[in-house]
């Protein structure tokens, strides 16, 4: 039993635990960055008054002409 143990704490295993756990850690800390971000109140205000449909709205003629260059 020892033995699996230490092949797991020396193996390769070991790596995979750990670069998920890098990979966990720097998930958590882009949304920690972005709930900072957004909890300011300038940017709420911001993204308030634009509104993602106005966006998506506004983004639509530019979406067609890219479409309309890229079948060229």
């Amino acid at each position: 039993m020892s033995m699996e143990v230490t092949q797991h704490v020396n193996g390769q295993e070991s790596n995979e635990s750990r670069d998920t756990l890098f990979i966990w850690g720097g998930a958590a800390l882009v949304v920690f960055g972005a709930g900072l971000i957004l909890s300011t109140p300038i940017i709420r205000r911001y993204l308030g008054g634009g509104g993602v449909g106005n966006m998506v709205h506004a983004a639509i003629p530019d979406i067609q002409r890219y479409m309309k260059l890229r079948s060229m």
